[in-house]
């Protein structure tokens, strides 16, 4: 495989790009959201946890039980971490996820009243919570634009050249400089529908891709 090339980005023009490619992927994914199943923000952040190292469709299918038994956050902290282990075992990583999601919850019970906060600075003083999983829920729960960096919006952001960055919070404070804040969190989607639909990791789909035009990577594996 070609050796990863170094990239320059001048945010002027990554701006840019940015503007030129959000309405083309506004129209190839007109219901971007997350792909996980909630109903409201503990929900959202329980699935989140679960989603690390887990495909959405197995968590939604984990989630649409455990949600059944667990409705609290009271719930989940006083649950047997055992009990959790083995509701969520499928999932994978099981044993850190179980007691993420008790400490979390027991943090929300007992500092939040039980209700999930709103703020990046309180949900990631919860154990177990980084930026990503907290800009998952201000963004999709909240609806505070939040730009989340998984891997999907890592890999496009390279190789559409708008960061110099791989660091998901680095990329994330670049983002925010380029992006238009009431489309931080849409953004977020269309990047991660788009990669993975057509810009996937191994080998990216431009000869069928709507922005390859705009995309400095395009049809160049050492920007891959």
């Amino acid at each position: 495989m070609p050796e990863k090339a170094r990239i320059k980005v001048d945010k002027t023009e990554a701006a840019e790009r940015v503007a030129k490619v959000t309405p083309i992927l506004k129209k190839v994914y007109p219901g971007a959201r997350t792909a996980l199943n909630f109903a409201r923000p503990l929900e959202l952040l329980i699935a989140t946890i679960l989603s690390a190292q887990c495909t959405d469709v197995r968590v939604n299918m984990v989630t649409k039980q455990v949600f059944k038994k667990y409705k609290s956050a009271e719930d989940w902290a006083k649950a047997d971490t055992k009990q959790i282990e083995e509701d969520i075992k499928s999932t994978g990583f099981y044993r850190n996820k179980a007691v993420n999601i008790k400490t979390a919850c027991q943090a929300i019970k007992d500092r939040f009243g039980g209700e999930v906060p709103a703020t990046i600075e309180a949900l990631t003083s919860l154990p177990g919570v980084g930026r990503k999983t907290a800009n998952v829920v201000l963004g999709n729960a909240f609806g505070v634009p939040s730009i989340a960096c998984d891997t999907h919006v890592i890999r496009l952001a390279r190789r559409l050249q708008l960061s110099e960055n791989s660091d998901a919070v680095k990329l994330e404070f670049d983002l925010n400089e380029i992006v238009p804040r009431k489309d931080w969190t849409m953004f977020s989607h269309l990047l991660i529908h788009h990669g993975r639909n057509v810009c996937k990791a191994r080998k990216p789909d431009c000869e069928n891709c709507p922005i390859s035009k705009h995309c400095p990577a395009a049809f160049n594996p050492q920007l891959w």
